[in-house]
């Protein structure tokens, strides 16, 4: 099993004249102890006007200092929306960070989120998965060929070499978000990575990690021409403590994260500038549900933490993504999280990698067959509940068809 951290730039209120850049400078004093501590991957997401919830709106700008302060560990993007990025620029992009950081990328693409994000850049959200696809099908040749035009429905241009060339070649290994549970099985078919949350328990992992390579191996649907990534990924709160009872003390930035999450999914945006979700959480955090996304994540002392990770290992998930910058989690206690987690709990996780690999190998090469489970009765990941649903792009376009039909009876009335 492999480990990452996660990055949305949380910052919540009050905020200070130099919040954000210290914000910004902790973060990457962060990826720095990590790569020298060994951790694999750090993985920074794109969200736009999500006041407190992230400010992490230039990832690419991010990543490219993050390139530079570290060696080894490969630099995520967690994910690119790239329904609210000019695929020339997605391109060229992420080819520096690439050449940057001496190839060292990993490609998250995404489709972004509701109406508050993708409005102001001229994407409806009901088209959005369409547009998401087409996207992947004009930026994917950018990287290889030296003479690419396109021509679609939401992306056309004339034929261009597109420079630089990415340091990795043909190009970096390909993520797709996953934040609803039914896009693993998709991930599978497209041959791409997948980015998902914490499952609800080791045989939901199981249900979809067969789910995963069986459409991979049998049910194939590139979207362009790129080599797979047979990867699963599932991020989790996360912190870790010499105690269970400090871990949990300290876990509140986990418990933020769904809170805000699940805030700006049913009410959306304030007014710009007015929103003060610090101050709202405060009357959420001590509830049932608070408690429980804390019994569901990664929080705890090395040998809780171990106990839960065995059973994720012997699902076969291949990598575990540690969000512990939330909320107004410090930076000390972030750190001393890592090191003692890097120190007593991931070198046994570390050594059963190549046994993992094997086992991958034995999948891909049909040697060993999986079962196909039924992943119906998880359909949700750990951290939701009926606040924190996400819609498939069928049921979106007939809730926002409907929402239409609705504005205009009101209109004619």
């Amino acid at each position: 099993m492999k480990f990452g951290i996660f990055y949305e730039h949380q910052l919540p209120k009050p905020w200070g004249e130099q919040s954000e850049y210290q914000l910004m400078q902790d973060s990457l004093a962060q990826i720095e102890l990590a790569d020298q501590l060994g951790y694999d991957y750090a993985w920074e997401v794109e969200h736009h006007f999500l006041e407190e919830y992230s400010h992490s709106s230039a990832p690419e700008v991010f990543l490219g200092a993050a390139s530079q302060r570290t060696k080894n560990i490969r630099l995520g993007h967690g994910i690119i929306q790239i329904t609210t990025n000019q695929p020339h620029r997605v391109a060229e992009r992420v080819a520096t960070i690439d050449l940057l950081s001496g190839g060292r990328v990993e490609l998250g693409l995404g489709e972004g989120g509701g109406p508050a994000e993708l409005h102001p850049f001229g994407t409806q959200v009901r088209s959005k998965r369409e547009r998401w696809l087409e996207a992947v099908e004009a930026i994917i040749p950018m990287f290889t060929s030296t003479n690419w035009e396109y021509h679609g429905e939401f992306y056309d241009f004339p034929a261009r070499n597109v420079i630089p060339k990415p340091y990795q070649k043909p190009h970096p290994p390909l993520w797709v978000a996953c934040s609803n549970i039914q896009t693993i099985g998709q991930a599978g078919q497209w041959g791409m990575g997948a980015l998902g949350f914490t499952f609800i328990s080791p045989e939901a992992a199981k249900a979809w990690v067969h789910r995963y390579y069986n459409n991979l191996l049998h049910h194939p649907f590139r979207l362009a021409e790129y080599p797979a990534n047979p990867n699963i990924a599932m991020v989790s709160g996360f912190m870790c403590a010499e105690t269970d009872e400090e871990a949990r003390e300290k876990a509140a930035g986990w418990t933020f994260f769904i809170f805000a999450l699940s805030r700006y999914g049913r009410k959306g945006i304030d007014a710009p500038g007015e929103s003060d979700l610090w101050a709202e959480y405060q009357m959420w955090r001590d509830s049932d549900k608070a408690k429980e996304a804390v019994d569901n994540a990664l929080v705890g002392s090395p040998e809780t933490i171990r106990e839960k990770l065995w059973q994720f290992q012997k699902s076969h998930v291949d990598q575990v993504i540690l969000l512990n910058q939330a909320g107004k989690t410090s930076h000390q206690d972030i750190c001393e999280s890592l090191e003692m987690f890097a120190k007593e709990v991931m070198p046994e996780f570390t050594a059963e990698e190549p046994a993992h690999q094997a086992w991958k190998q034995g999948v891909l090469d049909g040697k060993i067959v999986l079962e196909d489970l039924d992943t119906q009765p998880y359909d949700l990941y750990s951290h939701q509940n009926e606040d924190i649903i996400r819609m498939s792009p069928e049921e979106l376009k007939a809730m926002m068809a409907a929402k239409e039909a609705e504005q205009a009876a009101a209109g004619d009335d």
